[in-house]
C-alpha cells in the first residue's frame, strides 16, 4: 500500500472519531403518556380455574341457618385481555345453592306423593344444582386507577356478565321410593357481577379470590321469583404468551448545547452584513465614472517558451484574422514579442523577430496584401507582471493602425 493512501486513511479515522464524539446520541424509550400498543391476537390469553362456595340471599332462604345454606361452586373460563384495561372470558359455571321454598313440590319433585322434606319455619328445604355457559366482561381497576405497570404483584378488576343454566334437583321415583338426582327441566337466565384480587406468583401464572353475586331467574319456589345467589372461589389463572403490553418507542433527544456563542456570532455578523449593505447602498449612490476603453489586438498569437512556429489552432486562428484584413482593406502593425526573464537578449531578439515574420508570412500566404502588413519587435515585457505571468510576454500581437 502507497504512503499516501496510509496517510488518507489515517486520517479518515481520526475524522470519524472527532465526528463520533461531537454527535450526541439520540435514545428511543418507551413513553407510557402516548398509550399502549396491541398486541398480537395470540398474546394476552388465559385460562382460569376457581372453586369455592355459594350461598342463596333470597327473602325465604334467611330463615335456614347460615351452616347449612354453603354448597359447592365451580367454574372454568378462557378469556384474553385487549388491553391492559379491558378483557373477555368464556366458560362453564356449576353451583349448588341450598334455600328454602314455600311450595313443597318445589322443594323436591315427589311426582305427587306426599312430600318428605324438612319445613324450617313454614318453608320447605330445597338444595338445586345449576350448570351452563357464561360469558362476563372484565375492567382492570388497577391498570385503570393506578396506570399500567409491568410485573405488578396486585391487581383486581371488576367483571360483569351473564349465563344460562340448566338447574338440576332431586326427584322421588313413583315406585322405588328413592331419590335420585334429575334435570328440573327449567332454563335459568342469570345476569352477575363480581370482583375478583390477583396475586401474580410469576408472570403467568396468578392465584386471587373472586367475590360474585348472580341472580337467577328461579322457578323452583313456584312464584317466578329472582334468586339472588353469592359465591365466593379460590382463582387459579394460568396466561399464556405475551403478557406485558408496550408502549409506543418515541426519541429523547439530548438537551440543547449552550448556543449564547452561536448568538453573539450571528449578530456580530448580522452586524457585518448591515455596514456592508451600507457600503452598498453608497456605491450604488455614487456618480458613475466614464470609462476609458483602451484599443485592444485585433489577435494575439501566444507562444511556448524558445518556440515560434505555428500550431494548426494559430493557423486556424490567422486564417479568420486574414479575412477581416481583407475584407478591411486597413494597414495592421504586428508585433514581436518574447518574456526578459529566460534566455538571453540575443535569443529573445531571435525569437521575436522569427514569431512576427512566421505570422507577416502565414497571413500574406492566406492573401493578405503585404503593404498592409508593418512588422516589428519590442524588447521589452508585453505585460510586465512579473515572472509568474513570463507567458503572457511570448506572443505576436496584430493591431489596426
Amino acid at each position: 500500500m502507497k504512503k499516501s493512501s496510509v496517510l488518507a486513511f489515517g486520517l479518515a479515522l481520526l475524522a470519524g472519531s472527532a465526528y463520533a464524539q461531537n454527535v450526541q446520541e439520540v435514545a428511543f424509550v418507551e413513553d407510557p403518556s402516548q398509550g399502549y400498543l396491541f398486541n398480537n391476537f395470540s398474546s394476552n390469553w388465559f385460562i382460569q380455574a376457581e372453586g369455592g362456595v355459594a350461598m342463596g340471599f333470597s327473602s325465604a332462604d334467611s330463615h335456614r341457618k347460615i351452616g347449612d345454606r354453603f354448597a359447592p361452586a365451580a367454574s372454568l373460563y378462557v378469556g384474553k385481555w385487549f388491553s391492559p384495561i379491558l378483557g373477555a372470558r368464556i366458560g362453564g359455571d356449576f353451583m349448588s345453592v341450598k334455600g328454602l321454598a314455600k311450595d313443597p313440590g318445589a322443594a323436591y319433585n315427589t311426582m305427587g306423593l306426599q312430600p318428605w322434606s324438612t319445613k324450617v319455619d313454614g318453608f320447605y328445604k330445597s338444595k338445586v344444582n345449576y350448570a351452563g355457559p357464561s360469558f362476563d366482561v372484565m375492567l382492570s381497576l388497577t391498570n385503570w386507577w393506578c396506570g399500567y405497570k409491568p410485573h405488578r404483584v396486585y391487581n383486581a378488576y371488576l367483571y360483569a356478565g351473564g349465563a344460562l343454566y340448566w338447574s338440576f334437583e332431586k326427584s322421588m321415583d313413583a315406585k322405588t321410593k328413592e331419590l335420585s338426582w334429575g334435570n328440573a327441566h327449567d332454563r335459568v337466565l342469570a345476569v352477575r357481577a363480581g370482583l375478583t384480587q390477583d396475586f401474580n406468583i410469576s408472570d403467568h401464572f396468578a392465584l386471587g379470590l373472586d367475590l360474585r353475586a348472580t341472580a337467577l331467574d328461579n322457578h323452583t319456589d313456584g312464584n317466578s321469583a329472582t334468586k339472588i345467589v353469592g359465591e365466593a372461589l379460590l382463582t387459579a389463572t394460568f396466561k399464556l404468551g405475551n403478557t406485558n403490553w408496550s408502549a409506543p418507542v418515541v426519541p429523547i433527544c439530548p438537551p440543547a448545547e449552550n448556543c449564547d456563542e452561536y448568538r453573539a456570532r450571528l449578530q456580530a455578523a448580522d452586524a457585518r452584513i448591515a455596514d456592508l449593505e451600507a457600503q452598498l447602498k453608497a456605491c450604488l449612490a455614487r456618480p458613475v465614472e466614464k470609462q476609458v476603453v483602451t484599443k485592444a489586438p485585433l489577435a494575439t498569437i501566444y507562444y511556448p517558451v524558445n518556440v515560434y512556429r505555428l500550431t494548426s489552432v494559430d493557423r486556424k486562428v490567422l486564417e479568420s484574422v486574414a479575412n477581416v484584413m481583407k475584407a478591411d482593406g486597413k494597414k495592421y502593425t504586428l508585433t514581436g514579442w518574447a518574456d526578459n526573464y529566460t534566455g538571453t537578449d540575443a535569443i529573445n531578439k531571435r525569437l521575436r523577430e522569427n514569431r512576427v515574420n512566421t505570422v507577416k508570412n502565414q497571413l500574406v500566404r492566406y492573401g493578405v496584401n503585404e503593404n498592409q502588413l508593418n512588422a516589428t519587435i519590442n524588447n521589452g515585457n508585453r505585460v510586465d507582471l512579473g515572472d509568474k505571468c513570463l507567458t503572457l510576454d511570448r506572443c505576436v500581437t496584430i493591431e489596426a493602425e
